[in-house]
């Protein structure tokens, strides 16, 4: 599969480009074998630690407002912790309809960008740690390498810690 044969996959290209991504970052995106739907499967496929991988993570905050959160392989996000931060009542895990109608992409291969339209962000501090992490490139099988700043920087994110 080449990167250019899955429309996701040019439209995270195409995000990351005009959001100021690393060219030689954005040139290492990889369209892999198999898929990795969990941070588990990413870490091996790339043989990283499970902490440099960063989950794309929907949820739906109470009004109905999609949530991404962007957070570490190694973590679960807290999602009363989430939603104090964000000063809203609760937040909940989405589901996959919600997920692919906020996002465009299904379960398991959400990029942090990509998207239909901008959604509001929170990147994961832990992220920090690591010189180079690994996100989901609109698919299940594509992967790209970022780092904490230029996730925060692409996504107009905001750092915070989740878990």
């Amino acid at each position: 599969m080449s990167t250019a044969s899955h429309r996701n996959v040019d439209l995270v290209v195409a995000a990351l480009t005009t959001g100021g991504a690393d060219p030689s970052r954005i040139a290492r995106l990889q369209v892999l074998p198999d898929a990795v739907t969990t941070a588990a499967a990413a870490a091996a496929a790339l043989h990283v630690e499970v902490g440099q991988i960063a989950n794309s993570l929907v949820f739906e905050m109470s009004g109905g407002a999609p949530l991404l959160v962007l957070t570490s392989g190694a973590h679960r996000v807290d999602t009363g912790k989430v939603a104090a931060i964000l000063g809203v009542e609760r937040v909940r895990r989405a589901s996959p309809e919600f997920v692919r109608a906020a996002t465009g992409q299904a379960i398991g291969g959400v990029a942090p960008v990509g998207h239909p339209a901008p959604l509001r962000t929170l990147v994961d501090r832990a992220l920090a740690a690591f010189d180079e992490v690994w996100a989901a490139g609109g698919i299940a099988h594509a992967v790209f390498p970022t780092t904490f700043d230029e996730l925060v920087a692409v996504t107009g994110g905001e750092p915070a810690d989740v878990a």
